[in-house]
């Protein structure tokens, strides 16, 4: 099943679906302290599923060995949504520590 054709804009599309459809799942994992950072985790999370999406999906069907069994959007959807959920959260802790980090000494803010 995973030599069927997919069209470009039909990859586009997919690809974009996974990677916002990651990046709105993981606000229920780690929450934002504001709309910026929302937002801003939100598009990292988002652009890095577009991105890293094929081959995250290639990746993770070799990994648990379903790369015959899948379609190409398929893969594309399942390796776009991992990417954007793994970048939205690890942006998340990587905000949080340096926050932490770049803090006074003696915990004045």
């Amino acid at each position: 099943m995973s030599a069927d054709p997919i069209s470009p804009l039909a990859l586009f599309g997919v690809k974009l679906t996974g990677a916002v459809a990651g990046s709105a799942i993981s606000v229920a994992y780690l929450l934002p302290s504001g709309r910026r950072e929302a937002a801003v985790r939100f598009l990292a999370g988002a652009v890095t599923g577009m991105v890293f999406g094929g081959p995250a999906g290639l990746m993770l069907a070799e990994h648990f060995g379903i790369g015959t069994k899948l379609s190409p959007g398929e893969l594309a959807l399942i390796g776009s949504a991992s990417a954007s959920l793994c970048a939205w959260g690890a942006l998340g802790v990587l905000t949080r520590f340096a926050d932490g980090l770049f803090r006074p000494a003696g915990g004045a803010q």
